[in-house]
């Protein structure tokens, strides 16, 4: 009989084998294509395009596209076996450059971190041999997701596999293009300097149009009330 963990390493093991990434594929993730843009990705997604959520306007569009798989096979009562619990898509300038992939802890249960890094070692080769020597500086995004467990990479992808403390995930594993991930992590700093110095001038607008509001509401409801009176 085999045993649930057996079982789990198989699961994770052939969905990353069937729908992962060969060498000679990169850069992708499963059917998803690194440098595509948000229509294309949404069309694959089957998630509607306006879902995207516009992080930053300035100075370069950057918006976020969340696709959570289904826990049923499509046109059957069966239920999933695919981990995945959720994607969310990156996007710089209408072009992809980083995804975030949760694995839920139901289709992980009793899998060890080698489990795991074997499983993902099928389709990305070999990790990265540890060299004591930090990698580039990680992004926010990065410090939140866990203890990094293995990286795999080169040129024109990075690919790491986190261990997560949230709520419903056990492994995050985040797939990225180096060269347009390093332009969104610039245009996001910029982007937030923007927003500061900014503050303050948009306070202003905003105080000055409630201001205005709600003069124009008195007015309203005074020429209303007027016309209407009578004594």
């Amino acid at each position: 009989m085999i045993n649930a963990r057996a079982l789990a390493i198989s699961i994770v093991g052939t969905v990353i084998s069937i729908h992962g990434l060969a060498a000679q594929d990169l850069p992708k993730y499963r059917n998803f294509e690194l440098g595509s843009n948000l229509a294309s990705v949404s069309r694959l997604a089957g998630v509607d395009p306006s879902e995207a959520k516009t992080i930053h306007q300035r100075p370069a569009v950057m918006q976020d596209l969340e696709w959570r798989l289904s826990h049923w096979v499509s046109g059957s009562s069966a239920p999933s076996t695919d981990p995945v619990e959720k994607i969310v898509f990156s996007f710089y300038n209408d072009q992809l450059f980083r995804l975030v992939v949760d694995y839920g802890t139901e289709r992980t249960e009793g899998m060890t971190d080698a489990d795991i890094v074997a499983a993902l070692s099928a389709t990305y080769g070999a990790p990265l041999k540890r060299t004591g020597i930090a990698p580039r500086g990680a992004s926010r995004l990065g410090v939140e997701s866990g203890a990094a467990l293995a990286r795999w990479g080169d040129a024109e992808q990075s690919v790491v596999l986190y261990r997560t403390s949230m709520y419903g995930t056990a492994f995050r594993l985040m797939v990225t293009e180096p060269r347009l991930d390093d332009l969104a992590r610039k245009a996001e700093a910029q982007a937030i300097r923007l927003d500061v110095q900014e503050a303050p001038r948009r306070e202003i607008a905003r105080q000055n149009k409630e201001v205005a509001d709600g003069r124009a509401a008195r007015e309203k409801a005074r020429l209303a009330n007027r016309a209407a009176f009578r004594p």
